[in-house]
């Protein structure tokens, strides 16, 4: 869809990126997470694939770091007990507990990320909705995620100043 209203390559920006409402193809890490922040619960606009599996990537590390933390702070202190179940150390709590915060702090701009990301690939954001499919749900939204980037996804833009 070309008009006015929604160009087809978005303006750059002073330092020369995209704006913040246009896709930025070829983001890198620190820029992904950066436009992850700054468009914290937007779900307008598109997500390129390079915003959204660096993201990824930064939330897996998260994740693996502050489980290691959790298992081996866990450890220390940890008692086996005469059934043969373990319980942990007094300090396993401090890193679940951030886990937990980290998913908290995480769950609405990682759902507008996937939704401007299904955008990108010109569908509708609630096709993230099928990844609730028992089973098969999370591999229909991985491959739609994985789908290129289709210049009619520009319908979804919404150019601010």
């Amino acid at each position: 869809m070309t008009s006015p209203q929604y160009p087809t390559a978005p303006p750059a920006a002073p330092a020369g990126e995209a704006p913040l409402w246009a896709p930025l193809y070829g983001a890198t890490l620190p820029q992904a997470v950066r436009r992850f922040f700054k468009k914290y619960a937007d779900f307008t606009g598109r997500a390129s694939r390079s915003e959204y599996w660096w993201w990824y990537l930064v939330t897996i590390v998260v994740v693996v770091v502050l489980e290691v933390l959790s298992v081996t702070l866990g450890s220390a202190g940890g008692t086996v007990n005469a059934d043969g179940t373990s319980t942990p150390g007094p300090l396993f709590w401090l890193p679940a507990l951030l886990i937990v915060v980290w998913g908290l702090g995480t769950i609405v701009p990682h759902l507008a990320l996937t939704w401007r990301r299904l955008h990108d690939a010109n569908l509708a954001g609630p096709f993230f909705f099928l990844g609730l499919i028992p089973f098969v749900g999370g591999i229909i939204v991985l491959v739609l995620v994985l789908l290129p980037s289709k210049p009619e996804g520009a319908r979804f833009d919404r150019p601010r100043a």
